[in-house]
């Protein structure tokens, strides 16, 4: 099942694609309850799509591919190294990434993003299967410059979580396994990064399962999941696609700020 976040009408709806994406079930409520359609029919060209997430908690892993890790320069972290991002952070397919006013350093990260269907707490992995709604595509934009000054002090958030630094999308689907997804980032057309979800350090349900040891997780708290090497700058006027096998393709454009 392919569930999309949308707008018709002057209102916010949830609903299941149909008909190869081009006709929308309308869904009562939202997904992390119930699926149970109104029998409203959307068709998909006449609304516009949003995040599939509207005020979601994010939790991103760092260095959870080797790939990622060597191009860093960095060692294997001895325990996953966690952050998290503001809810304000979240913006949907279409709307633009900005570019802060005084940014000198922005990177893309594109990666595979587990959203939460049920309240989850010591989880084992074996059964983390059981708390996960679907997945979803991300792009883990990051402030190189303000993340290296605040990580030499342990923190990490402005480099992490400004406004527009967390794309997501198009859709959550359910039912995906995602140990051997193949993972896309192009940058105006040209591919940047190209990988497999197989390539994790620590695969889907181990993350589950690791972050629900310590915190309790919530439906619709959204995990990004790592991203793989080839990560470069962004600049105003660029394209940013992140393609996933089996969910679909986030794209999102970049503007300057203006303040």
């Amino acid at each position: 099942m392919r569930i999309v976040r949308y707008a018709v009408g002057g209102l916010n709806y949830y609903g299941k694609l149909e008909d190869g994406d081009t006709r929308i079930a309308r869904l009562q409520g939202d997904p992390f309850d119930a699926v149970r359609p109104t029998g409203d029919i959307d068709e998909a060209r006449d609304v516009r799509i949003l995040s599939p997430l509207e005020r979601p908690r994010i939790f991103g892993f760092a260095y959870n591919y080797a790939s990622h890790i060597d191009e860093t320069d960095r060692e294997v972290p001895e325990v996953p190294v966690v952050f998290m991002k503001p809810s304000t952070a979240v913006i949907g397919p279409g709307e633009a990434i900005v570019y802060p006013s005084d940014g000198e350093l922005v990177h893309f990260e594109g990666e595979l993003v587990v959203v939460i269907g049920k309240e989850a707490r010591h989880v084992k992995a074996s059964e983390a299967h059981e708390y996960i709604l679907g997945y979803t595509c991300g792009n883990d934009v990051s402030d190189r410059i303000m993340q290296r000054k605040e990580s030499k002090f342990g923190a990490l958030l402005i480099g992490k979580g400004q406004d527009t630094f967390a794309p997501m999308g198009p859709v959550i689907a359910t039912e995906l396994d995602p140990s051997r997804l193949s993972l896309t980032t192009r940058v105006n057309g040209t591919v940047m990064q190209s990988a497999s979800t197989a390539d994790l350090l620590l695969a889907v349900p181990d993350i589950v399962s690791y972050l629900s040891r310590y915190v309790t997780l919530l439906p619709g708290d959204a995990i990004m999941t790592g991203t793989p090497s080839g990560v470069g700058p962004i600049e105003p006027g660029d394209e940013i696609e992140v393609e996933i096998e089996g969910i679909g393709v986030l794209r999102n454009g970049v503007v300057a700020e203006t303040v």
